[in-house]
C-alpha cells in the first residue's frame, strides 16, 4: 500500500522527477471524435425496480435512504440491482479491481447487458494498469460503453510507464475522477465511498477498509442521473476502444472476458449476514417483497465540475468565483451554519490552513468539533499521515475531540465487521452537523479533494439519519480507535493516546501499532512533499 501512496496520491511529483532522470516521453490525447450525447433514463413503472421505487415513495419532494457500513450488504445490493435492471445501468467509479469483486461486477454487467439492458460504464483512468483486455472485453458486449475519465494515451502497461509517456502533460494526468455513483433504471442508486474491489467489501485476509455507502431512491436519482450525464458526455472522457488499441477481434476479446470472469477465477461472493450494524437484512429482501425499510428525508446532491481536469474554475469577467455547486464548499457551508456540533470522519485528512480557519470561526460559537481519522499503522497514505500530524496540535488546541483509527483495537472488535486477523483502514468519507444533516460521498477534508480530484456528495436532512451515523461513529470512536490529547504534565509538545477496553485505560506516548524504522522513514520523506499534492 505504500508504493499506492507513492504513485496515486503522496507522491506523484516525487515519481514524476525520478522518471524524468531515466526516460523521456510525450504523450497527448488524441482530438475527440463527434459522438452525440447520451442521457439517463427517467424512472417508470413499467420496470420492477421503477415499480417498487414510485409504490414506495411517500411525498414527491423526498428521497429514500439506507446506509450500509457492512461491505457484504453494500455489494450485495449493488450486485441485486444490476441483476434486477431491466432499461439502464449507469455506473461511475475512480477504481474498480482486477480481483474476485471487480471481475464478478463486471460479469454481472454483462449478463445484464445480454438481457438487453443499456449499460454505461465510466472509469477514471489511473487504476486500470494492466485491466485494458478485461475493459475492452466488456466494452465488446452489445448494449454496453465503457468510457475512460481523462485517459492516459500512452504506456498503458504500468503506472510507471503511463506517467513516463505522460511527464510534459503532468498537470492534466494529475487531477483524477474520485466520484462513485451506482444508478439502476433511473429509479435506485447508491453512493458513498467505495470503490469496488475485496478489500472495500471485507474479502480479503489482509487489508480491508471501513467505508460507508447510501442506497438512494425517489427525488434524488433524476438529479444524481444528471450529474453523472455532465461527466460521460464531457469533453474530458474517451470510450476505451479509441484509448487502447489492440489486435485481438471482438469475438476473441468476448472470450477472453468469459475466460477471465467465469467460476474458476471469479466465485461468486458470500451471502451477507441476516442483519447489518444498524438492524437491517439484505436489501434482496425488500426488493423481493416489493416493499422497502427506507428513512426518507429532503436532500441534495453535489457533484464538482468535470473541468476541474484542466484546472478550470468558476469565474465572472476573469474574476474567480466560489464555486456553490463544488462538494467542498457545500460541506464546508454546512460547517459555518452549525450552532452545537460538527462530527467529520475523514481517512485522509489535511484541514490546511482554511480547514483551520473554519474550525476557528465555529469554535468561537461554541461548536464542539469531533474527528475521526487514521492513524499511522491504519492509513495506506502514510505521507498523508505525516502531513495531517502538522495539524493536530492546532486541532487539539481548539478543544476538537480527536480519534485516529487503530489496527489493533479494530482486530479486537466483533462490531467493526469481524476483522479478525485483517486490518481495518478508515476510508468512510462522511460529516453529521448539529444532528440533523448527514453528508456522505467521496471527498477527503484534503487539498487533492478540493482542487485535484472530483467528488460526489449528497446532503440528507433527517435526525433519524444523522443519529444512525453518529451511532457507528461512536463504534469507530469506543471500539476502534485512539482518543488524542496532550500530555498530562501541560506540554502541549507531546501528545498522548488513550484507548479504554473493560474498563481498562491505556495511554501511549508513541504512533499506535508504528515501529521506529517506520516513524524514521517518514520523517525523511515527509519535508520533500508538498502538501499542495498530498
Amino acid at each position: 500500500m505504500m508504493a499506492r501512496c507513492l504513485l496515486s496520491r503522496c507522491g506523484h511529483w516525487v515519481f514524476v522527477m525520478a522518471a524524468a532522470l531515466l526516460f523521456s516521453g510525450c504523450a497527448t490525447l488524441p482530438d475527440e471524435a463527434p459522438r452525440p450525447p447520451t442521457r439517463a433514463m427517467a424512472v417508470s413503472a413499467d420496470t420492477a425496480l421503477g415499480k417498487i421505487a414510485l409504490a414506495a415513495q411517500p411525498d414527491p419532494d423526498l428521497s429514500g435512504f439506507r446506509l450500509m457500513p457492512g461491505g457484504d450488504f453494500a455489494f450485495d445490493t449493488r450486485i441485486q440491482l444490476a441483476r434486477r435492471a431491466q432499461r439502464t445501468l449507469d455506473l461511475q467509479y475512480y477504481q474498480i479491481e482486477n480481483d474476485e469483486t471487480g471481475r464478478y461486477l463486471l460479469r454481472t454487467l454483462r449478463d445484464a447487458a445480454a438481457r438487453g439492458v443499456r449499460v454505461r460504464l465510466l472509469m477514471d483512468d489511473l487504476y486500470t494498469s494492466g485491466e485494458d483486455e478485461l475493459l475492452l472485453g466488456l466494452a465488446a458486449t452489445p448494449n454496453v460503453e465503457l468510457r475512460l475519465f481523462n485517459p492516459f494515451p500512452a504506456g498503458r502497461g504500468s503506472i510507471l510507464k503511463r506517467f513516463t509517456a505522460s511527464l510534459f502533460d503532468f498537470s492534466r494526468v494529475n487531477r483524477r475522477m474520485h466520484n462513485k455513483l451506482f444508478i439502476a433504471d433511473g429509479a435506485m442508486a447508491v453512493a458513498g465511498g467505495r470503490n469496488i474491489g475485496n478489500q472495500y467489501f471485507r474479502r480479503t485476509a489482509g487489508e480491508n477498509f471501513l467505508d460507508l455507502d447510501t442506497f438512494v431512491t425517489g427525488a434524488l436519482v433524476p438529479r444524481l442521473g444528471t450529474l453523472f450525464d455532465r461527466y460521460w458526455n464531457s469533453t474530458y472522457v474517451r470510450p476505451v476502444q479509441s484509448v487502447v488499441v489492440t489486435g485481438l477481434s471482438r469475438e476473441e476479446l468476448q472470450q477472453r472476458f468469459e475466460a477471465a470472469t467465469g467460476p474458476d477465477t471469479t466465485p461468486p461472493p458470500p451471502q451477507p449476514a441476516p442483519n447489518d450494524l444498524l438492524g437491517y437484512s439484505p436489501m434482496a429482501e425488500d426488493l423481493a417483497t416489493g416493499k422497502l425499510g427506507l428513512i426518507w428525508a429532503l436532500a441534495e446532491a453535489y457533484a464538482d465540475s468535470p473541468d476541474r481536469v484542466i484546472g478550470k474554475t468558476a469565474s465572472y469577467g476573469g474574476v474567480p468565483l466560489l464555486d456553490v455547486d463544488s462538494v467542498r464548499y457545500n460541506v464546508v457551508e454546512q460547517m459555518r451554519r452549525a450552532r452545537s456540533e460538527v462530527t467529520i470522519v475523514s481517512p485522509y485528512l489535511i484541514p490546511g490552513e482554511a480547514g483551520l480557519e473554519v474550525m476557528r470561526e465555529i469554535r468561537r460559537r461554541n461548536v464542539k468539533i469531533s474527528v475521526v481519522t487514521n492513524s499511522l499503522a491504519a492509513t495506506d497514505e502514510p505521507l498523508v499521515h505525516t502531513a495531517y500530524r502538522r495539524y493536530r496540535p492546532d486541532m487539539l488546541k481548539l478543544g476538537a475531540d480527536l480519534y485516529e483509527l487503530s489496527t489493533t483495537r479494530t482486530r479486537r472488535s466483533v462490531r467493526l465487521g469481524l476483522f479478525g486477523t485483517s486490518i481495518g483502514r478508515l476510508h468512510a468519507k462522511s460529516a453529521v452537523i448539529d444532528r440533523q444533516v448527514l453528508f456522505v460521498g467521496s471527498m477527503n477534508f484534503d487539498p487533492r479533494s478540493e482542487t485535484h480530484n472530483t467528488e460526489i456528495g449528497l446532503f440528507i436532512r433527517s435526525p433519524e439519519m444523522a443519529q444512525q451515523a453518529l451511532k457507528l461513529i461512536d463504534v469507530l470512536k469506543q471500539q476502534g480507535a485512539y482518543r488524542l490529547r496532550f500530555a498530562e504534565d501541560g506540554n502541549k509538545s507531546r501528545i498522548e493516546w488513550i484507548s479504554e477496553d473493560a474498563g481498562k485505560t491505556t495511554v501511549l506516548n508513541e504512533e499506535p501499532d508504528s515501529d521506529f524504522w517506520g516513524r524514521a522513514m517518514l520523517e525523511l520523506l515527509a519535508p520533500l512533499t508538498p502538501e499542495s499534492l498530498l
